[in-house]
């Protein structure tokens, strides 16, 4: 079985047992989580689909937390030629690895 949830600002095609890295959410390592925006809903065995409008009635994808990670550096470099304006900064983003446990 698989789904299609939005979290973050993000769709993610999911899985039973997939493990993800999305956006930060609340919680430590063994929290359940609970995705209810899904979008789709498909049964490989049977080859059925059900598609939301935007968002299915009823459907939920049940995950725990992993653990709470930072994704790598992004450097952010501005530089104004013939101005001497260079400005150099980083970035980490804050980031949750779930794995999914269920979904119906």
């Amino acid at each position: 079985m698989k789904a299609v949830i939005r979290t973050g600002g993000k769709q993610y095609l999911v899985g039973v047992g997939d493990v993800l890295e999305v956006e930060k959410l609340p919680g430590s390592s063994g929290d359940k989580v609970v995705f209810e925006e899904v979008l789709l809903v498909s049964d490989e065995e049977s080859g059925s689909a059900k598609l939301g409008n935007p968002l299915l009635t009823g459907a939920k994808v049940e995950a725990e937390v992993v653990s709470q990670i930072k994704a790598d550096k992004v450097v952010i470099f501005k530089m104004k030629r013939r101005k001497r304006y260079r400005r150099k900064t980083g970035h980490r983003q804050k980031l949750t690895k779930v794995k999914i446990t269920k979904i119906t």
